[in-house]
C-alpha cells in the first residue's frame, strides 16, 4: 500500500473546498489514514518548502502557504500518488484536464488549491514533516 501526503492550500479551506476535495479522493477509492487542519507559519512553510529555497517564487509561496489554515492529509491506496496527481491535474491549473481539483477551483499557478508529493521518497519526507507514525491509521 503506499501513501502520500496531500494539502488543501489555503485558499481551497478558505473556498469551503474541504469536503469537496475530500469527497473526490473517497470517490476515487482513496483512503484517509490521517488529517488535520493547521496554520503553518512562515518558518514552518520555509522547512516545508526547502527545496525551493533558490527558485524565485519561494517567498510567494511560504507567504502564501502561511497566510491561512491549511488541511494536510495522510492518503494511502494502491498508486496512490499516480492517482492523487490525476485528480489534482497540472500545476498550471490553465493546463489541468478538465473536471481535475484545479481545472475546477484553481485562480493562479500557487493558488492551485492542492499540493501533493511527486514520489514516493518526497511522500515520505512530507508525510513525516506533519504526522508522527502514531498520528496515521493503518
Amino acid at each position: 500500500m503506499e501513501r502520500t501526503l496531500s494539502i488543501i492550500k489555503p485558499d481551497g479551506v478558505s473556498k469551503g473546498l474541504i469536503g469537496e476535495v475530500i469527497g473526490r479522493f473517497e470517490k476515487a477509492g482513496i483512503k484517509i489514514a490521517a488529517m488535520k487542519m493547521l496554520h503553518m507559519t512562515k518558518d514552518e512553510a520555509k522547512g516545508f518548502y526547502a527545496v525551493h529555497k533558490d527558485k524565485p517564487f519561494f517567498d510567494s509561496l511560504t507567504d502564501f502557504m502561511s497566510s491561512g489554515p491549511i488541511v494536510v492529509m495522510v492518503l494511502e491506496g494502491e498508486n496512490v500518488i499516480k492517482k492523487n496527481r490525476e485528480l489534482m491535474g497540472a500545476t498550471n491549473y490553465k493546463e489541468a484536464e478538465p473536471g481535475t481539483i484545479r481545472a475546477d477551483f484553481a485562480t493562479d499557478i500557487e493558488k492551485n488549491v492542492v499540493h501533493g508529493s511527486d514520489a514516493p521518497e518526497t511522500a515520505r519526507t512530507e508525510i513525516a514533516y506533519f504526522f508522527s507514525e502514531l498520528e496515521i491509521c493503518d
